[in-house]
């Protein structure tokens, strides 16, 4: 994902709103290419809405941990998050 600081910024906004709003996340983490969300409700995302703001795929793990796969730009992103979640 190429985003411009101001792409960053609204793909962050828009994903969270995907995955249920600020009150949903629990944490954020990156790796590589996925957004790595733990979220109070994960039956809350909305995949549709994740890949209209650009994600590649969303993965639901057994534990409950979303993943969301973005690409390069992904650790832009989840700094964005954090700062939208605090």
């Amino acid at each position: 994902m190429q985003l411009s600081e101001a792409g960053v910024a609204g793909c962050a906004a828009a994903m969270l709103a995907a995955v249920g709003g600020r009150d949903n996340v629990l944490s954020i983490g990156s790796c590589m290419t996925r957004l790595r969300l733990c979220l109070r409700d994960s039956a809350a995302v909305d995949e549709a809405g994740l890949r209209a703001a650009g994600a590649a795929g969303v993965l639901r793990r057994a534990d409950g941990e979303v993943h969301v796969v973005i690409g390069a730009g992904v650790h832009r992103l989840a700094r964005e998050m954090e700062k939208l979640v605090q």
